[in-house]
């Protein structure tokens, strides 16, 4: 059976390609670039906002892609139980467009950081994290400067009650703290999910971490986040 995916190709996007290909090295998969006016994009079994600087990033990240003529039309993706994921730029779009909560500031060095870090998976019921281990450390970059995920009290303590924040940074071995947080964001957090979760976002590149050429250490974790949701979507 064939799963097709659509990744959605903003002004300023520039990691769709990369998505593009991440998801076409997996066996079964198709998956399109389609530009955000496209109106096809509500037919696909899943659909993929990729990083980039989407419409330059004015106002802030993600704020005029969140108008785009695409969110409608991924709201309803979203709203009918298909996955929806939000890669770096992608996660900003998903939170200013309402299909997640909190928010994502400048990082508390008011510079762009781009690394490797080490993120922690922290809910394995999700329809990318099925096929991982709660715990599991992945391998992943990150390269971003709007990327500190903000939660009020209330919001961070019913995420963490109701398992919405999946990964965390850490250390190499899998410890979450000051030290391994990257851009200062609350808890740790490096995504999260909807209450579903079908719709996530998340802020490392797991697109960038697909194959082991791309990876300093030649892994290639960020292939098993695309290879849980189409065993999720197989299932």
């Amino acid at each position: 059976m064939r799963t097709n995916i659509a990744v959605v190709r903003f002004p300023g996007s520039n990691c769709d390609l990369d998505a593009v290909q991440a998801l076409r090295m997996i066996k079964g998969v198709n998956a399109d670039l389609l530009w955000h006016e496209e109106r096809s994009i509500s037919d696909y079994d899943a659909v993929v906002l990729p990083g980039g600087f989407s419409f330059g990033d004015y106002l802030r990240g993600g704020a005029i892609a969140a108008k785009s003529p695409a969110m409608e039309r991924v709201s309803k993706v979203a709203s009918s139980g298909r996955p929806v994921l939000g890669i770096c730029n992608g996660f900003q779009v998903l939170i200013e467009a309402g299909l997640l909560p909190g928010a994502l500031l400048r990082n508390t060095s008011l510079r762009f950081v781009c690394r490797w870090v080490s993120v922690r998976v922290e809910n394995t019921h999700t329809s990318f994290t099925r096929g991982l281990r709660k715990g599991q450390r992945l391998r992943l970059p990150i390269a971003h400067n709007e990327g500190r995920f903000y939660a009020s009290p209330s919001i961070l303590n019913r995420l963490k009650d109701e398992g919405q924040a999946v990964f965390r940074y850490c250390d190499e071995h899998g410890r979450v703290s000051d030290a391994a947080n990257p851009t200062g964001t609350i808890d740790n957090i490096a995504g999260v999910c909807n209450r579903e979760g079908n719709v996530m976002g998340l802020m490392p590149h797991p697109e960038r971490a697909s194959e082991p050429i791309l990876s300093p250490d030649g892994s290639a974790d960020g292939a098993l986040l695309f290879e849980s949701l189409i065993g999720w979507l197989n299932c």
